[in-house]
């Protein structure tokens, strides 16, 4: 595992953030910081997302943020030029991990079938997103899935809430989790920072 993904091993959590203002950019990272979580992933869901990225990194230089639903090599480009530290696709791109493999960028593509595993470890890769994971068979699948693939570790996302990420993470083929129940966007677009950071906390709280 490389320096970023052994930080986000660190951390265990990975907020998942739909950001439809730029506005609210810096004040979601404060408050994540503030509830002891400097990582994020911003999904290139929004207008606002690389500008969000670049408000985000020129604010919190050390902050762990990765840009996520990325799914063209330009997009890699950009939001790299922005600041972002890691990229996330949802599913697997062959031309975008080959980029981030030739370029030594931090790469968790998308994958939930013994097939998309192959791809990643041809590429050179040995993390993987599991993605949608609880539309996908959840934790159970992942143990599948692990039987033949001894050597992969993977970041589920999908359906992971407060409920339920305790469980994931107590196997050691998990290194980190994407959830985004502590950055849902009612929160965001209400401007409910202090609850972000509580929630935040509550999270980090309750893995240690």
């Amino acid at each position: 595992m490389n320096e970023v993904l052994m930080t986000l091993s660190s951390h265990k959590i990975i907020p998942v953030v739909v950001l439809n203002r730029t506005e609210d950019a810096v004040p979601l990272m404060k408050a994540l910081i503030k509830g002891g979580l400097p990582v994020a992933e911003v999904t290139f869901r929004t207008d606002a997302a690389l500008e969000s990225i670049r408000l985000i990194s020129s604010a919190f230089p050390d902050a762990i943020l990765g840009a996520g639903s990325v799914s063209t090599v330009e997009q890699v480009r950009s939001a790299l030029d922005a600041g972002a530290k890691y990229i996330v696709s949802a599913g697997f791109s062959k031309k975008v991990v080959d980029y981030c493999v030739e370029n030594e960028i931090p790469v968790l593509p998308g994958t939930c079938t013994p097939t998309e595993i192959m791809m990643a470890l041809e590429a050179g890769l040995d993390t993987v997103k599991f993605f949608p994971a609880e539309q996908y068979g959840g934790l159970s699948t992942i143990k599948a899935l692990s039987a033949p693939f001894p050597g992969v570790r993977f970041v589920p996302t999908g359906g992971i809430n407060k409920s339920n990420i305790a469980e994931y993470l107590a196997f050691d083929k998990i290194i980190a989790c994407g959830g985004s129940w502590m950055v849902k966007d009612t929160l965001i677009s209400n401007k409910e920072f202090d609850k972000i950071a509580e929630l935040t906390a509550e999270a980090v709280n309750m893995l240690k």
